[in-house]
């Protein structure tokens, strides 16, 4: 199984671009924030459980990301691997992803960044906030989204590069320019 997380701060992109590495790789595409908005917008409890948390701009705690992870990876037996989007963001839950992964006999293939700087966030995301009327992405919360992403998310860099499974990707052009760089990045950690 060829396994991957794409990686970047709030607005970078991975959603996109997750979606179409899964396509062309025929691979699973799983997003946490995904889960999320479908599980606030259905009122479950999970879903009520989250939706202060995410509109605060905070991280779900990792018991809970640990949960949905699981089940999702348990879901997806049997195919040729999985894309990761929003998932790790904190060295806890990349150790805990490396112990789900270790329990299924799998492991972790490649890690890919989109480097985007914070102001073309936070022009995106109040771009996408008014196109899609996402409470989430009002000014103050992507900038606190940011902070939490430095002090929290950006250790894994590190993490990952001592692991010999992190390399990034400028994330800024056109979506078919990143998703060409991306590709030739996955192509060649695939020879």
């Amino acid at each position: 199984m060829y396994n991957l997380i794409l990686f970047g701060p709030p607005g970078s992109g991975k959603g996109t671009q997750s979606s179409r590495i899964a396509e062309k790789y025929n691979l699973v595409h799983t997003s946490t924030g995904d889960i999320f908005r479908r599980e606030i917008r259905n009122g479950s409890p999970l879903g009520l459980k989250v939706q202060s948390i995410i509109e605060k701009g905070e991280l779900v705690p990792d018991d809970l990301l640990v949960d949905i992870l699981r089940s999702a990876l348990q879901r997806a037996a049997g195919i040729n691997g999985f894309v990761l989007d929003g998932y790790p963001r904190t060295i806890r839950q990349a150790e805990d992803l490396d112990m789900l992964l270790k329990e299924t006999g799998e492991s972790l293939s490649l890690v890919l960044a989109l480097d985007v700087d914070e102001e073309e966030v936070v022009t995106r995301l109040l771009k996408r906030a008014q196109l899609e009327g996402r409470k989430d992405d009002t000014e103050e919360v992507i900038r606190n989204r940011m902070k939490v992403y430095h002090s929290q998310t950006r250790p894994l860099t590190e993490y990952y590069h001592k692991q010999g499974k992190f390399l990034s990707v400028r994330g800024i052009g056109t979506i078919d320019d990143i998703f060409t760089e991306i590709c030739k990045v996955i192509d060649r950690s695939r020879d």
